[in-house]
């Protein structure tokens, strides 16, 4: 059953206004270090189709919406698309925050099968996708939960193929293990938290990962290239004395 034009506007504006408070609530406890890398347009929130979020250590992440605008928010409650792994989801309080972070919540089983699919199909010419493309969070260890090194997943390709254009955002954050470490209770406060984000227009970029190889090694190309970003602009440990890696520019 499809939901009518009310209901839709009735959810984008819930979502919308618990992702205010999230904002607000992050402006309060945490002392945001985020910024521009690289070549940025004259507005790089425009025409902003897929988000995709490198450096994935804890479910606190959301306290970086501190940085973005409220139109962002607004285009995040009434287009946006976050495939969610069904163990979060599940989860009693953590579950009902997350679906509650974006138009469209789609719980996935980290497998390509129907609940990856009904993802590529919740895509349309309006949707703003939010992804975090390793699948899965980094460890005290450094290694994700069985020991294993961070890597890229290929489901990030399908993404790209299936928005084609406009831009992307790579938000390349600096690790919020100071704030909650998973499987862990304590919550840390008045912490600094760090975000890079790279503006890239989508069309170039797919042409560009072709390009080398053609398009049977695109995702291959991609989840190297992804690796590599990360490796080189994600800002260095907060809580360290060391001034973060990549220059920036403000936030607009």
């Amino acid at each position: 059953m499809v939901p009518s034009p009310a209901v839709g506007l009735l959810r984008s504006a819930l979502v919308f206004g618990m992702l205010v408070l999230l904002k607000a609530a992050s402006r309060i406890f945490y002392r945001p270090d985020i910024g521009f890398i690289g070549k940025t347009p004259k507005d790089p929130w425009a025409n902003i189709r897929l988000v995709a979020f490198l450096n994935h250590t804890s479910l606190f992440e959301p306290v970086f919406l501190s940085g973005v605008p409220l139109r962002f928010l607004w285009r995040l409650a009434s287009h946006g698309v976050i495939p969610a792994a069904d163990k979060t989801t599940g989860r009693p309080l953590v579950g009902l925050i997350f679906k509650f972070v974006a138009h469209h919540v789609i719980s996935i089983s980290r497998e390509r099968d129907h609940t990856w699919f009904e993802v590529l199909n919740k895509i349309d010419p309006g949707s703003m996708v939010i992804i975090a493309p390793e699948g899965r969070m980094k460890r005290e260890t450094g290694l994700d939960i069985n020991g294993n090194p961070m890597t890229v997943r290929g489901g990030i390709a399908d993404v790209l193929l299936a928005v084609q254009s406009g831009r992307m955002l790579i938000a390349y954050s600096g690790g919020l293990h100071h704030v909650q470490v998973p499987g862990h209770f304590t919550v840390g406060v008045f912490k600094t938290v760090r975000l890079r984000i790279e503006n890239i227009d989508i069309a170039a970029y797919i042409a560009e990962q072709t390009a080398r190889g053609g398009e049977e090694n695109f995702k291959r190309n991609l989840r190297e290239d992804l690796e590599r970003r990360r490796d080189l602009n994600c800002p260095v440990d907060p809580d360290s004395d060391s001034p973060a890696r990549p220059r920036m520019t403000a936030l607009k």
